[in-house]
């Protein structure tokens, strides 16, 4: 009896505020509801991350104004930006802008044979180039420029110093 009383007050519910007729209103619950019309006492556990399947490891070696070179290991499609941050590279300043192309922080300078691998830059990424420090032919913005197979065993150099696009 309670689940009848209860799908009489959905169905006058539901037509309240949608404004269909009773008929409208019934087919339409009916589609939204289970058949057997019983409360499912099965619980998931959304709190688990979903397995990603495993990415092939690249070699990126950051070359630092004090001469010391730190290689570390990414995955295919992490920007160099968040590859170095997630590796705690001491880079004064480093990805100020979290990658949102608000300021030139993750300024990186490659060699010649990398930088053509490269994807052009886009106009919104040359725009903060142009504020760098150190900005050279072959400079781009560590967050724009995403790891790939072909990358593997990179040597990007970080300039001596750090010219914050925000604070101009």
């Amino acid at each position: 009896m309670a689940s009848a009383a209860a799908s009489v007050r959905l169905v006058s519910n539901f037509r309240r505020f949608s404004g269909l007729s009773r008929a409208a209103a019934i087919s339409y619950t009916s589609i939204c509801r289970p058949q057997n019309h019983s409360i499912s006492t099965t619980s998931r556990n959304f709190s688990q991350p979903t397995p990603r399947a495993e990415k092939a490891n690249i070699t990126v070696h950051y070359s630092l104004p004090d001469g010391q070179t730190e290689t570390v290991e990414s995955n295919e499609g992490d920007n160099l930006m968040e590859i170095a941050k997630l590796n705690f590279l001491d880079i004064e300043g480093f990805g100020a802008c979290e990658g949102t192309l608000a300021c030139s922080t993750c300024h990186l300078v490659f060699e010649q044979e990398v930088y053509d691998q490269l994807e052009e830059p886009t106009d919104e990424e040359l725009d903060m180039l142009d504020l760098a420090f150190g900005l050279t032919d072959t400079s781009r913005l560590g967050c724009q420029v995403c790891v790939t197979k072909a990358l593997d065993g990179l040597t990007v150099k970080v300039p001596e110093g750090v010219a914050d696009a925000r604070d101009v």
